[in-house]
């Protein structure tokens, strides 16, 4: 089967509930409190105007990103061709992956964190910090895990 524009950006009505979803299932609060009248808008709203940075990573031995929303592709400065082929470990520095494996063991044993920031690399090599960051596991309703994601609600420059 051919995925369609939607779903090959990452913007499919299944991958926008299975986001909004995990996320409250396991942290206990929507991931926004916008309402909307069916998924379709939800996977465009937090694809296109969320704004908040989205990211997901798939959940393989070295996770690669199978999704970032237009904040999050502007503030890392990657077009979504590349950033869907990026292993999620590239989007931080050498010095600051040991902060950044440890926030994601912490959510693969406990389902999700938040209150974290983290410094991070953009394409160009400018470094920014991500901010009031969480993340939790990617389960579906049966407790499969797809992988992780997180949301950031601010950034600012180092």
């Amino acid at each position: 089967m051919v995925a369609t524009h939607d779903e090959a950006h990452g913007r499919s009505a299944a991958f926008a509930q299975l986001l909004l979803s995990s996320h409250e299932r396991l942290t206990g609060t929507p991931l926004s409190a916008a309402a909307f009248p069916d998924a379709d808008e939800a996977a465009r709203w937090l694809y296109g105007t969320a704004p908040f940075g989205l990211l997901a990573h798939d959940a393989g031995p070295d996770p690669v990103f199978r999704y970032a929303n237009t904040t999050a592709q502007k503030c890392f400065e990657y077009p979504w061709e590349e950033f869907v082929r990026l292993p999620s470990r590239l989007s931080a520095g050498p010095d600051a992956q040991g902060d950044r494996e440890a926030l994601v063991r912490s959510v693969t044993t406990r389902g999700y964190a938040s209150g974290y920031r983290g410094l991070r690399t953009a394409r160009s090599g400018r470094r920014f910090w991500i901010e009031d960051v969480t993340m939790w596991n990617l389960l579906d309703a049966e407790g499969t895990y797809h992988g992780q994601a997180a949301v950031f609600r601010s950034w600012s420059e180092m």
